[in-house]
């Protein structure tokens, strides 16, 4: 069978058109079709928030029932985000009712962690520490690590900077947490430090 390219354009176009004929009329699960009645934003006041995670100051939409969040998204009309948000923007739903206003106990997200927490090495479980425990740890193995990785001359000039520790900043930090957090690092011989917030 010889086809020309006339004809081949002609028969694909009339595959085209009976696909699409078939998925028009046919029910498909690619069609976005409300599965049952119960839809889950059913009897809810809608909320326009900002996240309170970053400087980005992106919208979402906070769906309540009866006084508590059900659903949290992105605001399509919000001019930063355009109806996205970022994992961490995502998980505030995660952030309603952690405290009981009337108890003051922990009532919702039961898996948060309120305490500091150690996995020592070959163990395979999370142990409980204090605070002033976890302090003491953390100094001391910064210290460690500084005093073996520092580098205070290369090449006969001095650089005195530490290459075995990175500094990641938080989002949530204001300008002059941030500048006391640079400080430190660079007090420390750092030159690998970033931060989330640059924006």
């Amino acid at each position: 069978m010889t086809l020309s390219r006339r004809g081949f354009f002609k028969a694909t176009g009339a595959a085209l058109a009976a696909t699409m004929a078939y998925e028009v009329t046919a029910a498909s699960p690619a069609l976005a079709v409300e599965a049952s009645g119960d839809w889950k934003l059913v009897n809810t006041e809608e909320y326009t928030n900002i996240c309170c995670y970053c400087a980005g100051g992106c919208g979402s939409l906070c769906s309540v029932r009866d006084g508590e969040l059900v659903n949290l998204e992105g605001d399509p009309d919000h001019p930063i985000n355009e109806g996205g948000l970022c994992p961490k923007g995502a998980a505030m739903l995660q952030l309603r009712n952690v405290v009981d206003p009337a108890t003051g106990a922990v009532s919702k997200n039961a898996d948060r962690v309120t305490k500091p927490l150690v996995r020592r090495p070959g163990a395979a479980d999370w142990e409980p520490i204090s605070w002033h425990d976890a302090i003491k740890e953390i100094a001391r193995k910064v210290k460690e690590t500084r005093d073996a990785t520092f580098v205070e001359v290369e090449d006969g000039l001095t650089v005195n900077r530490c290459e075995g520790i990175a500094s990641l900043g938080g989002s949530q930090q204001n300008s002059e947490e941030e500048y006391l957090i640079l400080k430190m690092m660079r007090s420390l011989g750092l030159v690998a430090i970033d931060n989330q917030a640059r924006v």
